[in-house]
């Protein structure tokens, strides 16, 4: 069996364990909650199956040292088989933990640190077999290629390792771009299990054709050599440091560029699909590379280049209205600028990582294996704990551009080590240093953009609230989020005038600005609101000056928490529920308050002749359709209206019908204190402003007839956030 069989194999192994990452997270994050503790979890549990299988599969196959090439290429085989099974048993497993953790009383039983706990548990159970099997592949396929003695075999990791990450681009680029799209996430699922299942099956009917030269039978297994430059416990720190750097700058890099690349699915996928290109050209440059080096030039570059992205986000010359248009959707040109901003900045330090891991696998191994199973988990725990690190202390703590600084330092002092070294580059060390001081000195960072700000940070978002008066704005990561419009009053204050009776209690999904939340409590109700970023609360006062004195009220109670979590875990029942997902539409897990499953669990907590108010800020007709078609599936009785200006729309949906709505007069008579936020922003009476609204209503079958054969949004199809194919016209 020839070596360029094994690229083939890990191409396509790369392509589905990408696919296995993304569609399982999704998974989790609509069953457990779409919250940066779960999704770290899920991550976690990812990362830490791969270091476990990497480290016992090259123990394991060390037992077959002696034995035939078949039997590695065996193991090798049954693993990618039962990697395909996840295909099947994960999601199964995911949604059983589901249904027992929502089963009976588990508001009460569940606290919030204890759900995360058990839940996570669960997430380790379901996700974490399959996931050491993928980090057993490799030192599975490394011990057969040495026993088929093709040559190479020393830097045997490092080709495989290349076909892996080139498999792993594919599988970031095609599933967001093409087949979720088409066929769901769990009809992309069932591609990636087949093409498992097919690779294992291939590789064990391969096994037993495989012929050995005499030469390769049952050598000793000989002890890897490690250039005297570098020790072996040193080999190991740089893959540790390495791996947490690189995860953890990758969570800095995603905040830094999803203001140029929009809050889309598109916008990480690219992010990460040029992470992967740089590491594999970077891979390729050290695979081509016939003498022997320690990498001197590249560790001196390496803190340098994790600075590039401090000029790559430097504002200056960012359009505003181009920022303004680009918070409601998806613009090509507008993301290929955003693109070439993130290779700018992303690139230079992912190709030299690229150069660097493979190279210090290879030496540490020399095709061992055993020790390059060893070592790749050792560079997989500092994945592990590197967005940890990034996400729950350095952003919360300085921020993405003193982050980047402060996850420069260690590279630097790698750097200056190594040009400390006889023979090593010194000059290019004092030129990288002279650069570095110009980038941190030089540049600028986003928030300059808005000189009068209130800048707060947490472990999910970086959030600004910035302008004066009537032009205040709300932004989180850079996006948008909202204004001071009457629009989020009226959100608050139609469906409560349509109530048959007057109500106790309401809830707000998605706080922003605060003004549905201010809206609903001048009803004299008790208010609950849930929002998913801590630090969002924290600017209400901005907005609104009696903003602090509201959240102290004892009608008011402020959850952090994401929203379809909240109601999942809760036992609570409501008059009105006012939903306002983020834009734009098709921002990330969006569609998770858009579906019918969030229908399904929002119901239960809508009192008798309750009504639920679902905000759309408008789209494509294909979106359009999908939301009404989810709401016309989920609810007996819907309504809709178009808003305030024409633009959005209001979709009321209830179990009972709707009360007639006699000479403009609404069943529910606002109090006079709601009466007088509904107008604060203008000169119209309350009686005008309902008016207005109630007469621009939209029929369902009207809103659906622009694409009638679209179905309706659910979990497995995201339509709204999925919108590549159908926007070039296919």
């Amino acid at each position: 069996m020839k070596t360029r069989w094994f690229f083939l194999f890990f191409l396509v192994s790369g392509f589905c364990s990408l696919v296995y990452e993304v569609v399982w997270l999704r998974l989790a994050m609509a069953r457990f909650g779409v919250t940066t503790p779960m999704v770290s979890i899920v991550l976690s549990v990812f990362m830490a199956g791969l270091g476990i299988g990497s480290w016992a599969g090259g123990l394991f196959v060390r037992r077959f040292a002696r034995r035939p090439a078949a039997v590695p290429l065996r193991l090798y085989g049954a693993a990618e088989i039962l990697i395909g099974v996840s295909g099947v048993v994960a999601p199964r497993m995911i949604e059983l933990g589901y249904t027992w953790l929502r089963s009976g009383g588990h508001e009460m039983a569940w606290g919030s640190s204890s759900y995360y706990l058990v839940s996570g548990a669960w997430i380790s159970l379901s996700l974490l077999p399959w996931c050491a099997c993928m980090g057993a592949t490799f030192p599975f396929a490394m011990a057969a290629i040495r026993r088929l003695g093709t040559g190479g075999s020393e830097r045997s990791f490092s080709y495989l390792y290349v076909a892996n990450v080139l498999g792993a681009i594919l599988g970031t680029l095609v599933p967001a771009f093409v087949l979720i799209e088409l066929y769901g996430f769990h009809g992309t699922l069932e591609i990636a299990r087949v093409l498992n299942v097919a690779l294992g099956a291939g590789v064990i009917f391969l096994s037993f054709r495989v012929t050995e030269p005499k030469m390769a039978q049952a050598p000793a297994t000989p002890a890897a050599t490690v250039p005297q430059a570098m020790s072996g416990k040193t080999i190991l720190w740089l893959l540790f440091a390495t791996g947490l750097c690189s995860m953890a700058l990758e969570v800095v890099w995603i905040r830094e560029f999803t203001v140029y690349l929009g809050n889309v699915v598109y916008a990480f996928a690219a992010i990460l699909a040029l992470y992967l290109g740089a590491t594999f050209l970077g891979s390729q440059l050290y695979r081509r590379s016939t003498k022997p080096s320690d990498g001197a030039w590249a560790w001196i570059l390496l803190g340098v280049a994790a600075l590039a992205p401090l000029l790559a986000a430097d504002p200056r010359g960012l359009d505003l209205h181009g920022l303004a248009v680009r918070d409601s959707g998806f613009l090509p040109a507008a993301f290929l600028w955003g693109a070439a901003r993130a290779a700018l900045g992303v690139c230079p330090f992912s190709a030299l990582l690229g150069y660097l891991t493979p190279m210090l696998v290879d030496r540490w191994s020399a095709g061992d294996p055993d020790r390059a199973g060893k070592a790749y988990a050792v560079n997989v725990l500092g994945s592990i704990l590197g967005p940890l690190v990034a996400g729950f202390w350095i952003l919360p703590w300085v921020g993405e551009r003193w982050g980047l600084c402060l996850l420069a330092l260690p590279l630097f002092a790698i750097g200056a080590a190594a040009a400390w070294r006889p023979g090593a580059p010194k000059p290019l060390f004092a030129a990288g240093l002279a650069v570095s001081l110009a980038l941190v000195f030089g540049t600028k960072s986003f928030a300059t953009l808005f000189p009068e700000r209130l800048e707060l940070r947490d472990y999910t978002a970086t959030v600004i609230a910035t302008g004066q008066d009537m032009q205040r704005r709300l932004l989180v990561n850079g996006t948008g989020m909202t204004t001071l419009t009457p629009i989020t009053k009226v959100m608050a204050h139609l469906p409560l005038s349509l109530l048959d009776k007057p109500a106790t209690s309401g809830l707000v999904i998605c706080f922003g600005m605060g003004t549905t939340f201010r809206s609903m409590m001048s009803w004299g109700i008790h208010t609950t609101a849930v929002e998913l970023v801590p630090s969002v609360p924290r600017v209400f006062g901005y907005f609104h000056e009696d903003g602090p004195e509201l959240l102290r009220s004892p009608l008011a109670r402020m959850v952090i928490d994401d929203g379809r979590r909240y109601l999942d875990r809760s036992q609570e029942q409501f008059d009105v529920i006012a939903v306002d997902p983020p834009p734009p539409v098709g921002a990330p897990t969006s569609s998770l308050l858009y579906s019918r499953e969030f229908y399904a669990v929002l119901k239960p907590h809508l009192r008798v002749g309750g009504i639920a108010q679902i905000w759309f800020p408008g789209g494509d007709d294909v979106t359009q359709a999908s939301v009404a078609k989810s709401l016309r599936d989920s609810f007996p009785y819907v309504r809709a209206y178009q808003s305030i200006g024409g633009w959005g729309i209001h979709f009321l949906a209830r179990m009972q019908p709707f009360p007639a709505v006699v000479n403009g007069e609404m069943p529910q008579k606002l109090p006079p204190a709601a009466a007088e936020d509904l107008v604060e922003w203008t000169d119209a009476t309350p009686r005008e402003m309902l008016a207005n609204v109630l007469s621009r209503e939209r029929t369902l079958d009207s809103l659906i007839a622009p694409a009638p054969s679209i179905p309706p949004i659910d979990d497995d199809r995201p339509i709204n956030e999925y919108f590549f194919l159908r926007r070039l016209g296919w």
